[in-house]
């Protein structure tokens, strides 16, 4: 999943924007959501710190009560994979972009060729992301990607006859078999049940009597068995 994160704070413009993602997004199968806001405000604030899957950032660069170059320099002080891009009516404001460490990756004036620069930024984002660690598969014609370090576990629902692959946001039920999925995985992955297989990075503790797994978000599984119990204990 791409979280979209946009910032924009004239409404057409903010219109035209989400018009263009949507498309991309609709031409490239991509599972996605969309997170809107007209000014840095508290809530803008909160989602910096909120735990999402890829987060592409869309800054205007002047809003009422902030710059998008001092949110920018805030994101990334906590925050350096996700992807930024500015958006501005003011092409001066370059060069002062360029002067500050804000590793991002376009800057796209808004009246000049605005969509295809738009577009082509979305594009080089997706190739970013694309390089990091991930499992990426297509199920029913959408295309979804997730960080490896993001999933907590996967197991099986035996009743829909799905994988689960849980993570901090969101639980994926896709039509993939529990071996397709572990076949995209890494060693920091070991089975501790004959349909589960764990985030070992991502587990604080297990106890061996209750058969309980606890990660670091302090989610908690049972799927422990004794066949496994000594490999991961």
């Amino acid at each position: 999943m791409i979280s979209f994160i946009i910032c924009e704070d004239n409404q057409k413009d903010m219109d035209n924007v989400v018009s263009i993602v949507k498309e991309f997004a609709r031409k490239n199968n991509i599972d996605y959501k969309m997170y809107l806001f007209n000014d840095y405000d508290n809530d803008f604030n909160s989602i910096i710190h909120q735990k999402l899957p890829f987060k592409i950032y869309l800054l205007d660069i002047e809003t009422p009560s902030s710059s998008g170059i001092d949110k920018a320099r805030e994101i990334r002080k906590i925050d350096i994979d996700s992807v930024i891009t500015f958006l501005t009516s003011h092409e001066e404001l370059g060069n002062v972009i360029l002067k500050n460490d804000l590793m991002y990756l376009s800057f796209i004036n808004k009246f000049d060729n605005f969509k295809n620069k738009l577009n082509k930024s979305l594009e080089k984002s997706l190739s970013i992301l694309n390089k990091k660690q991930v499992i990426k598969f297509m199920d029913r014609n959408i295309l979804y990607t997730i960080k490896l370090n993001d999933i907590l576990y996967i197991t099986t629902d035996s009743f829909e006859r799905k994988t689960i692959i849980k993570t901090d946001y969101r639980m994926f039920k896709v039509n993939k078999t529990l071996l397709e999925i572990v076949g995209m995985l890494d060693s920091r992955f070991v089975q501790t049940h004959r349909a589960c297989y764990i985030n070992s990075d991502r587990k604080v503790m297990i106890d061996k009597n209750t058969k309980l797994i606890t990660f670091d978000n302090n989610e908690t599984i049972s799927l422990l068995s004794d066949k496994f119990k000594k490999v991961v204990c």
